[in-house]
């Protein structure tokens, strides 16, 4: 079994609640209970119309956005890509109807902002029934941290400790903040509004926390959230995707153009006037959810479960004894700060492309040809490119109903190899810098 993964995959059908570091006032089970119980769209979690399509067994139809048509043709080629997926082909799910393939909520809301882009239609026919399990990015860290420990004979010495150091200082820098989540999580709250302006702060020191901090409010507004558009969509067993793409695009300029969390830091008036301006009932209880769910949540990522988090600090550590004490926390740092490295192009798919072997051996073991990002299963969803089954691919047009029609099928296929960088944008600023961080000298 390979632990490093197995710890990063959830499954909300048949919930297998991790340990929490001791002295937690909450537990997993505490929390599951809460979020698939005792919110308003918590049944979707464990229950909606993607992860019944996996668990079904019968063809999947998955949609797929490209600016690189010609090259796909000129290859015949289809590549995976690092993000939320690990190592999958980014893509929405489609549903089947007599008019046609009708998007995913998160689909129709891609057709809609990316018109320069062409859509290819996938049709996969597992060979059993998938299991439910979603792979949640934020868990990774292990997985980040024991690649880098494997692999990094492939750096020259000084990036190695570069490397290190930088790491190890963007921890330093936000170990007060760290400590201020460990406290809440073990019953000593620091008042809500103070605490969502000290995230604000410490996610320039630790840009990981941007990426929490989003994903806890998208937790937020998908479960809780009861307007019309939300009711329209969940009818159908689908989350509402609109909600978290409006809370980052307005509180990030340019996120359209680079989707990158570690920009997303707003502070506690911010973030209220956010949240009031996507469903004002919402807003009012914001900044207690944020802090409640987010010093729980990140002190079970961060601390191994065998520490204590009443008498923990992480303050004055080096970097080894981070590495037994905080493992995910250290290794999602690392794998953010590699970024910032100049031979970073060079070497991101020696380090990307060993993580992918991992994530596809464990897919194929478990029958998971379309994995999708399980911390919510709010339809991001991928395309195992080593999954031994069939798959064909069109290319697709979209009529005026918004529904998608195949009209051409294409001579490509899945390719088991990690897209080089330059084509995964997402990655990538205009300047070819790696997203969210400078060139380091």
């Amino acid at each position: 079994m390979d632990t490093d993964l197995d710890d990063a995959h959830t499954d909300y059908t048949n919930p297998r609640p991790r340990p929490v570091p001791a002295g937690c006032t909450e537990n997993e089970e505490d929390w599951l209970r809460h979020l698939l119980h005792d919110t308003p769209n918590g049944h979707l979690l464990a229950r909606n119309a993607m992860t019944q399509t996996l668990t079904s067994g019968r063809p999947i139809h998955l949609m797929h956005t490209t600016t690189a048509l010609d090259a796909i043709r000129a290859s015949g080629q289809l590549y995976a890509s690092s993000g939320c997926l690990l190592a999958a082909l980014y893509c929405a799910p489609l549903t089947e109807t007599p008019n046609g393939l009708s998007p995913h909520n998160l689909g129709a809301y891609l057709l809609e902002t990316k018109p320069h882009t062409r859509t290819l239609m996938i049709e996969i026919t597992p060979t059993a029934p998938a299991p439910a399990k979603g792979i949640d990015y934020l868990r990774l860290g292990q997985l980040h941290l024991n690649t880098y420990l494997d692999h990094r004979s492939l750096l020259t010495e000084t990036e190695d400790l570069q490397l290190r150091e930088r790491a190890l200082h963007r921890i330093r820098e936000a170990a007060p903040f760290l400590d201020i989540a460990l406290a809440g999580a073990t019953g000593h709250h620091t008042p809500p509004g103070t605490f969502v302006d000290q995230l604000a702060a410490a996610v320039r020191s630790l840009p990981f926390l941007g990426y929490v901090y989003f994903e806890v409010l998208s937790e937020y507004l998908m479960l809780h959230s009861t307007s019309t558009e939300t009711k329209t969509f969940e009818e159908v067993g689908e989350m509402n995707n609109r909600l978290y793409k409006r809370l980052a695009f307005n509180a990030v300029s340019d996120m359209d153009k680079l989707f990158d969390l570690s920009r997303f830091h707003p502070g506690h008036q911010q973030l209220h006037d956010l949240i009031a301006a996507i469903e004002p009932a919402l807003a009012a209880g914001t900044a207690r959810y944020t802090r409640d769910r987010l010093s729980h949540l990140l002190t079970a990522l961060a601390l191994d479960s065998g520490q204590d988090a009443t008498t923990f600090t992480f303050r004055d550590h080096d970097f080894d004894s981070l590495a037994r004490t905080a493992p995910s926390l250290l290794g999602q740092t690392l794998f953010r700060e590699m970024r910032a490295l100049r031979r970073y192009p060079q070497l991101y798919l020696a380090f990307e492309q060993a993580k992918a072997l991992r994530a596809w051996t464990y897919w194929n073991d478990h029958k998971i040809a379309t994995p999708f990002n399980g911390f919510l299963p709010k339809g991001e969803i991928g395309v195992n490119p080593a999954f031994p089954a069939d798959r064909k691919v069109w290319l697709a047009e979209t009529c005026e109903r918004g529904l998608l029609h195949p009209v051409e099928q294409l001579g490509v296929t899945f390719v088991p190899r990690m897209a080089d960088l330059g084509m995964t944008a997402m990655r990538r600023d205009a300047t070819g810098k790696a997203a969210g961080h400078p060139v380091a000298a």
